[in-house]
């Protein structure tokens, strides 16, 4: 059976592709989660992919893949970056190898989005590559954890 790793996704993250496509681009959470997919089956990984618009519901799915021994989490934790001990603790306590994603640049807009709680839980974070910083966490996350892609 393929090791699981959890695409987890926060606030508003439901809306990708309507909410201010100027920023956040036109592709839905539906086209992250099949890219999670694909790039973690090349891995021989499974994703796991979660979305919740509540701080301990994330919190609890943290806790989830810590329980089921995930290989790894990959979050997007939206607004909650920026504010959430909660989620940052949850995250350390789990041990799992974790990698931040946002699909804008937090850094080239408002000075708030430019601290982030779960980076420091995370051995990486990636931003501003649109969708495609989820399937470059994958890569990032299976060279971490040694996965090896299918020839």
């Amino acid at each position: 059976m393929a090791k699981t790793i959890y695409v987890l996704n926060g606030p508003n993250l439901n809306l990708l592709g309507t909410r201010e496509p100027d920023i956040y681009g036109r592709q839905t959470l539906a086209d992250v989660e099949k890219l999670c997919r694909d790039t973690a089956a090349r891995f021989r990984l499974s994703a796991e992919c979660r979305q919740t618009n509540r701080e301990g519901e994330l919190v609890d799915l943290i806790h989830e893949a810590g329980s089921k021994q995930a290989a790894g989490i990959i979050i997007n934790a939206g607004a909650y970056s920026h504010t959430s001990i909660a989620i940052h603790d949850a995250l350390v306590g789990v041990r799992i190898p974790t990698v931040e994603v946002h699909v804008s640049n937090v850094y080239a807009r408002e000075s708030f989005r430019h601290q982030s709680f779960i980076a420091k839980a995370a051995f990486a974070t990636l931003c501003g590559f649109g969708i495609e910083g989820y399937g470059l966490a994958i890569n990032g996350l299976a060279a971490r954890i040694g996965a090896v892609a299918k020839a």
